[in-house]
């Protein structure tokens, strides 16, 4: 039993990016960041740096080196997303591109670490603009433009995309606004292809 432990924690230390093998098999490769460059960003997901919370765990903004500021969706430990779900998520936003869609950067996929970085959207989400305390002023036609683009990202996500991907769950919170107020549809990762 004792030598068995012992080779298992070799094997372990020699490739400790085993879980990538799940990422090898897609056709599009998101870009794979490191657990320490994501620790980094966020400073250690320091709290004053959380966005908010999602269903499966924390989202906190970081800077990358290259000057991108980022959203890092940080899965919890004891959520319900599975290791299956996680790549499911990662292979439906990587497939999918549009002006009213959430960019995906990349993942990280580091033994229990499993996150995914998103663009950051500084306006934060339309149920915030419309009904928190942001200082964000939407007129109508503002509003009817946001309507429009994610109406847009809609179609584009039922109709347009080589994966047909319906969200289930459209909401103002899973939209959100970038620095001109253009609308992004987000949370789609986990919907029903």
């Amino acid at each position: 039993i004792f030598a068995g432990v012992v080779i298992f924690i070799i094997r372990k230390r020699r490739n400790p990016y085993t879980d990538d093998e799940e990422l090898l098999g897609m056709e599009i490769k998101p870009y794979t960041f490191t657990y320490s460059e994501l620790k980094t960003a966020t400073k250690d997901f320091d709290l004053s740096n959380k966005l908010g919370e999602g269903g499966f765990g924390p989202v906190y903004k970081g800077n990358l080196n290259d000057g991108r500021e980022v959203a890092v969706k940080q899965l919890s430990v004891g959520s319900r997303q599975g290791k299956g779900q996680f790549v499911a998520e990662i292979v439906t936003i990587s497939t999918v591109l549009h002006r009213n869609l959430v960019t995906l950067y990349g993942c990280c996929f580091e033994g229990d670490h499993r996150l995914l970085v998103y663009e950051y959207l500084p306006n934060g989400s339309l149920d915030q603009a419309l009904f928190g305390n942001k200082s964000l002023h939407l007129d109508w036609s503002t509003r009817f433009e946001i309507c429009l683009g994610v109406a847009r990202g809609l179609v584009y996500l039922h109709e347009e995309a080589r994966v047909r991907i319906v969200h289930r769950d459209v909401k103002a919170s899973n939209i959100l606004l970038d620095s001109k107020l253009v609308p992004k549809v987000s949370d789609f990762g986990l919907a029903k292809l």
